[in-house]
């Protein structure tokens, strides 16, 4: 396996449209690194730039220590995971897995050891003389992740593979991955649109959006301490509740529409950027807000709300309420509620706000 280096990474198309501007980071060897962003922002380009199939305007990348912006994609030693399988219809399973080997002109029986190893490891032992039209997506996907590994590359490159599956074949294919990669300790960039996949299968995220990296790190510290407002947006469902307005202190507030909103004390943990009469934003998250359980009525952090929306989904509530003139989305656990239209009683945790600078996104404090 190697690493994947990226120094200022670029692509202009014709016309002067920035797909990717100036990314850079690294994939350490055997790091499972996921890129994930809103459609169109650019990542399977930069994807397709790592592989060789989209040239590099600017900027220098690097597989292990060679410079490989010039090499073509075939001696790059990385295989690619598509979103379409892309599986040869006329082949069965074995076939569609030997066929990369086939073209480097592996012998055969180093061909049959690779492919029965791989199809072992993906339990598709049972299938190989299936043709893809007889596979279900999930077994079709297999394939296509199958083929990939008996090259044994230097790199995995996944541009969404799961977004043609089902929710629950996604969960199960998230399962597969993770367990291979364990398995494998393999060098992987993987690119999806989908939160839930880059959460729970990259070791660090690169949130990317409008072909620029917005931040570098953990799943959880990413969730927890989001660089900005686009970053605290994206990540998280339901997403963050955000409250535009004036910063005001003595006691510390925001003041937003028909309500004041109270902020943690001292200096509601922004004003050493933005004084007094600034404009913010503060974000709360709904697994933040809880249903007040006999609240004093001078509890500075409990809100009378009204409930838009109750939607339960098992072992947790969605509750939609108005507050402020906005909606504000909770997470709680399954309990009685009113019915739409009633006054509901919350309560925040004062310290878990985020604050933001409402005129540039940056996370203040």
């Amino acid at each position: 396996m190697a690493k994947v280096r990226l120094d200022q990474l670029r692509k202009v198309y014709d016309g002067g449209q920035v797909a990717v501007a100036g990314a850079s980071f690294e994939v350490a060897d055997g790091e499972m690194l996921a890129v994930v962003g809103p459609s169109g922002c650019g990542k399977s380009t930069l994807l397709r730039m790592v592989a060789g199939l989209e040239s590099i305007t600017s900027g220098s990348l690097f597989i292990g220590e060679q410079l490989v912006n010039q090499v073509p994609a075939r001696d790059r030693d990385i295989a690619m995971v598509f979103q379409s399988y892309a599986l040869y219809p006329h082949m069965n399973v074995y076939d569609n897995l030997a066929f990369g080997l086939r073209l480097r002109g592996a012998d055969r029986g180093s061909i049959d050891a690779q492919v029965r190893s791989a199809a072992a490891m993906l339990e598709l032992d049972a299938l190989l003389a299936r043709k893809p039209r007889q596979l279900s997506g999930g077994q079709r996907q297999r394939v296509a992740l199958g083929r990939a590994l008996v090259r044994s590359p230097r790199v995995f490159l996944l541009d969404e593979p799961l977004s043609n599956l089902d929710a629950k074949l996604r969960l199960g294919m998230r399962t597969e991955i993770a367990r291979l990669h364990r398995r494998l300790r393999a060098t992987m960039l993987y690119v999806t649109h989908d939160q839930v996949e880059a959460m729970t299968l990259g070791q660090r995220i690169v949130v990317f959006n409008a072909g620029e990296i917005q931040q570098i790190d953990t799943p959880m510290n990413v969730y927890n301490d989001p660089a900005n407002l686009f970053v605290a947006g994206f990540l998280g469902s339901p997403a963050m509740n955000f409250f535009r307005g004036t910063l005001a202190l003595d006691p510390p507030r925001l003041v937003c529409g028909a309500a004041d909103l109270r902020l943690a004390a001292p200096n509601a943990g922004a004003s050493a950027k933005a004084p007094a009469g600034s404009e913010i934003v503060v974000g709360l998250r709904p697994e933040d807000v809880s249903v007040a359980r006999g609240a004093d009525a001078g509890d500075p952090f409990a809100i009378d709300a009204t409930v838009e929306s109750v939607e339960p989904v098992g072992n947790e509530i969605f509750v939609t309420v108005q507050y402020a003139g906005q909606e504000l989305v909770c997470r709680i656990a399954p309990q009685s509620l009113p019915q739409p239209g009633r006054a509901l009683r919350l309560r925040y945790a004062a310290d878990r706000l985020r604050y933001f600078d409402a005129r540039t996104g940056a996370r203040l404090g």
